[in-house]
This record gives structure tokens, C-alpha cells and sequence, in this order.
């Protein structure tokens, strides 16, 4: 770690960047209680119900940046790695908690094995066209 720097404590690597601060937001966790397989791809959206998370002490201000950055439009797991600039790994903790305590839900992508097949969509659309 790099010790050059005004003011740096030995918390900060010029290189990488603060070091403890995604282990403290997730206390140290690796995952939820609860968390369930969530892609990149996998869509946050901010429940009905959760109008002010500021309200509820157990969140963390990264809880409810989340909760905020999707109830103005439903997010990816990714962009909100991206939005927060914080890891995906931090990022999926995060989101396990609120899922946890019913502030958002995640709408997961349909997996290849259950998509029609190409050829069905293709004998649809013919069936159609000959109508």
C-alpha cells in the first residue's frame, strides 16, 4: 500500500482505492440472509409500500440510495454497481437486505432453457401470415 500522500491513512492505496469501506457497508458479509441468485442482469424495482426508507435506522444511506434509484426507474443489478460505483458483490449484499426486508423486489431473466425455441416462433408466425 502506498503511504505517499497528504493526509492518506493506511486504510487508502492509491491504486485500488479505499480498501475497508465495501467490507464495512456489508459488515463483512459476502451475502444476504436470504439472497437469492442475483444476475448482473437482474432487475431491482422499489415495492409500492417502501415510500421512505430515510425512516427505517437498520438501512444504511447505500439501502436507500438503491431503494431511491429505483423507484425512479427499475434498475439492473449491474447499473446500480455502476450508478453507486461500488462492486457488484457489495452491491448484491445490498440488495439481498432490501429484498429481505420487502423494500424492493427482483424480477429475474427469463433463463435460455425456458425460451421458445426458434423454430415454434417461426411456424407461429407463418400460421399467422397464412391467416
Amino acid at each position: 500500500m502506498s503511504t505517499e500522500g497528504q493526509g492518506r491513512s493506511h486504510w487508502f492505496d492509491d491504486e485500488a482505492g479505499p480498501v475497508v469501506r465495501p467490507y464495512a457497508m456489508t459488515r463483512g458479509r459476502t451475502t444476504s440472509a436470504g439472497q437469492h441468485r442475483l444476475d448482473l442482469i437482474a432487475v431491482v424495482v422499489t415495492e409500492s409500500h417502501a415510500d421512505d426508507p430515510e425512516g427505517d435506522h437498520s438501512l444504511s444511506p447505500e439501502h436507500v440510495d438503491i431503494v431511491d434509484l429505483c423507484r425512479d426507474a427499475p434498475q439492473s443489478v449491474a447499473e446500480l454497481s455502476s450508478e453507486l460505483d461500488l462492486p457488484i458483490g457489495v452491491v448484491r449484499v445490498l440488495v439481498g437486505d432490501l429484498v429481505d426486508a420487502e423494500f424492493v423486489h427482483v424480477n429475474r431473466p427469463v433463463p435460455p432453457a425456458e425460451l421458445p425455441d426458434e423454430s415454434i416462433l417461426r411456424d407461429v408466425i407463418n400460421g399467422l401470415r397464412a391467416l
